[in-house]
């Protein structure tokens, strides 16, 4: 009766902790940055999306041709979504009498 309570327990020790250590990986992400260059005023309209070549392209469905193609940001939004991209921050660069520089992040899990 003890031996089958004991191996009973080291089995169960040993299933919980596999699932812990399942737990306590870190996730690896790959990472995009996507440049909008929208006009200076309210309506939002772009004027380009320009991606330049980043190794987290490598080897992924979505492609640089197809993304400066885009003609807005919901559609750069839905396209990404679309390819399991996870969109994270948004950052914009102004100067004065030039247009708006959007620089948006994606994320990926590897």
């Amino acid at each position: 009766m003890k031996k089958s309570i004991i191996k009973a327990l080291l089995v169960l020790s040993f299933l919980f902790s596999i699932t812990l250590t399942k737990a306590q990986e870190i996730t690896k992400y790959d990472y995009l940055e996507i440049i909008i260059i929208q006009k200076m005023n309210n309506s939002g309209k772009i004027k380009r999306i320009k991606v330049e070549n980043q190794s987290s392209l490598e080897g992924k469905l979505v492609t640089i041709k197809e993304m400066e193609a885009l003609k807005g940001t919901s559609s750069l939004l839905n396209y990404m979504n679309s390819y399991n991209w996870e969109f994270i921050d948004r950052k914009a660069i102004t100067e004065i009498n030039n247009p708006i520089w959007m620089s948006y992040l994606f994320r990926k899990k590897i």
